[in-house]
């Protein structure tokens, strides 16, 4: 039997859960499910007769098929002024801002301007549909993606989630339905949908607008079970809202505010467990620990936090907007309501800096360490490295322990915090030492350079 999906990705670890090798399989034989540790996975429903490949090559994390640079250059590479980076891929204009709507910069994820382009998108008749994610106050399943035809419906989706989706019911709706598509997504289900328009001219024609977001790491629907009950929920979480503006906090201590079936609230912020948890990558799943896209390259349009210090003070958040196509540039520019001022490139890679070490340097080393154990792993466009700093190897090290202790300890029929927090203090505790080891070794290396720096401006 030939290689599917299944075999060369699924049983791998190194499935994203994107969904779209279920929507492009001509027999239907393919359905997403979650797994024991929360993540969405393809599942076998039947026979695979063609096997034709198609699963494999629309997958993002298959060696072999066409990565973000060649995508990039396919897409975008001949538009006129086009500029790239490797970090970012390629970009016409980057803008830093936000929406004057009500609403959007609200309830919106930093300064609402995604929210605010899908609805111009409509209102200007770029688009007929918009795919974006939005609450289903389903337990099994508390967002999911679907397609709208009005802005009303669309601000239904405001705002991010950190939340397993999958998009395979949303592109058979695409196939079956004619019209103009925008569609919203990580850079690997931007990604994944690329691959699926190289070999589908339907889904090519009708999906005109790719939105972007960038993207540090998933999160397992355990990760949501977790801070619930970090925060005190008790019984079914029915909704959530993850992430809410305080005026009296700056936008980088959001909260999380749970509601539960009888209409129990509970909020808790960033610095009150939240960050403990992104940080050290708990319920990360592990194709996370192999995607090298932080800007959503695949994208005509990339959105994003401005974590930069002018504006990251600012609780109603604010965005930055990396442009590639012409036709998403001409909305921006033309659109009522977007406030947006141009903003260097290097500003851009400033405020998602901490990701891009993430993905590309502990990548590096991570790569490193799965061919010395032979282990299966995705081309990436990074070079396996072993790094010299130590203390970064030991991170690298730390991290992956714990991301892979946080799936098994959480018990999702059972859920015992003090049991969890327990099993992942020894990790934590190294990761403490670690750190307070390499700030006293590093303390006299910055004095040297500060009096350095004043002796040379002196």
């Amino acid at each position: 039997m030939k290689p599917t999906v299944l075999s060369s990705v699924v049983d791998h670890d190194l499935c994203i859960g994107c969904g779209v090798c279920a929507a492009m399989c001509p027999d239907n034989v393919l359905e997403m499910q979650f797994n024991r540790f929360g993540e969405y996975n393809p599942f076998s429903i039947g026979e695979c007769t063609k096997e034709c490949g198609i699963c494999l090559k629309v997958c993002p994390f298959v060696g072999g098929n066409p990565d973000e640079d060649a995508i990039g250059q396919q897409l975008f590479g001949d538009v006129s002024g086009i500029q790239h980076r490797h970090e970012t891929g390629y970009f016409l204009n980057s803008y830093v801002g936000y929406s004057n709507v009500d609403g959007h910069r609200e309830y919106g994820s930093s300064g609402g301007i995604a929210t605010w382009l899908l609805e111009a998108l409509l209102t200007e008749g770029v688009v007929d549909h918009v795919i974006c994610v939005v609450p289903t106050c389903d337990t099994e399943g508390l967002f999911a993606f679907r397609v709208f035809d009005t802005p009303e419906d669309v601000r239904t989706g405001a705002g991010s989630v950190y939340y397993p989706v999958e998009i395979s019911a949303v592109i058979r709706q695409v196939l079956e339905t004619p019209g103009r598509y925008a569609i919203t997504g990580l850079p690997c289900f931007i990604k994944a949908v690329r691959l699926a328009q190289n070999r589908n001219k339907k889904l090519r024609d009708r999906v005109v607008v790719t939105v972007g977001l960038t993207c540090g790491q998933l999160k397992s629907r355990h990760f949501t079970d977790y801070i619930a009950a970090l925060a005190g929920v008790r019984g079914k979480v029915m909704r959530v809202h993850y992430r809410g503006k305080s005026p009296d906090r700056p936008a980088s201590n959001y909260h999380y505010t749970f509601t539960t079936a009888d209409g129990e609230e509970r909020r808790i912020f960033w610095n009150e467990g939240i960050a403990e948890a992104w940080t050290n990558r708990w319920f990360t799943p592990h194709a996370c620990n192999y995607c090298d896209d932080i800007f959503a390259e695949c994208a005509d349009v990339t959105c994003m936090d401005a974590w930069l210090p002018e504006y990251s003070k600012d609780s109603r958040g604010t965005s930055l907007v990396l442009v590639r196509s012409p036709l998403v540039q001409k909305v921006i520019t033309g659109g009522q309501g977007g406030y947006l001022d141009p903003i260097p490139i290097e500003r851009v890679l400033q405020s998602q800096a901490g990701v891009v070490e993430v993905k590309r340097q502990h990548m590096m080393y991570r790569i490193y360490l799965d061919q010395e154990k032979g282990s299966k792993v995705p081309e990436k466009r990074v070079t396996p490295k072993k790094p010299d700093n130590h203390f970064l190897r030991q991170e690298v090290f730390l991290k992956d322990q714990m991301q892979v202790a946080s799936k098994d300890l959480w018990n999702s029929e059972e859920p015992d915090m003090q049991h969890f927090r327990e099993g992942m203090r020894p990790y934590l505790e190294q990761v403490r030492r670690s750190e307070w080891i390499s700030r006293v070794i590093m303390f006299p290396l910055r004095m040297v350079r500060q009096m350095m720096r004043g002796y040379r401006h002196g």
